[in-house]
């Protein structure tokens, strides 16, 4: 009897052994597997993938649209980038706050001017610092917006009362 028992324990052991390591086998696979997964993901999806066409083309051979906002006139949309003969659509961004027709353009601005009585506005002119996206841009530019109904009071000076 104890023979029969001892066979029977030490084959019990070896049957947990084995369960044992294949679970450990499994697990580590899992792992790396999710690991591999994850990498592969973050990389694809990284920032400047999105902003580049999928074409070998360097900048100065793509031909770039203009940037169609997905609603309304500004935020977050998409343009046109040809090279050769395929086209792309990328993603693109026109700031709430700006021109769209100047919106591929960078521009260094002077101060604003005086308010002109007559149209209630004031302006300010602009040089042309770049261009993106192989743009056709103005060398300066003049923009204008309303004349503010209260005068600010000067940064960092005390309010009277």
């Amino acid at each position: 009897m104890d023979e029969g028992g001892s066979t029977g324990c030490f084959c019990e052991t070896s049957k947990m052994r084995s369960l044992s390591s294949v679970t450990l086998l499994l697990l580590l696979v899992l792992t790396l597997t999710a690991e591999a997964s994850k990498r592969l993901k973050s990389h694809k999806g990284g920032k400047h993938e999105k902003s580049k066409p999928a074409t070998e083309c360097t900048p100065a051979e793509t031909q770039y649209g203009k940037c169609v906002p997905e609603q309304g006139d500004c935020g977050e949309g998409l343009r046109e980038a040809t090279c050769k003969d395929r086209t792309d659509k990328i993603h693109c961004k026109i700031p709430c706050n700006w021109k769209k027709d100047i919106s591929d353009c960078k521009y260094k601005f002077g101060p604003w001017g005086s308010c002109d009585a007559a149209t209630n506005t004031k302006t300010r002119s602009g040089t042309l610092k770049r261009a993106l996206f192989n743009a056709e841009c103005q060398t300066t530019v003049k923009v204008s917006k309303p004349c503010s109904p209260k005068p600010k009071p000067p940064r960092g000076g005390k309010k009277s009362n």
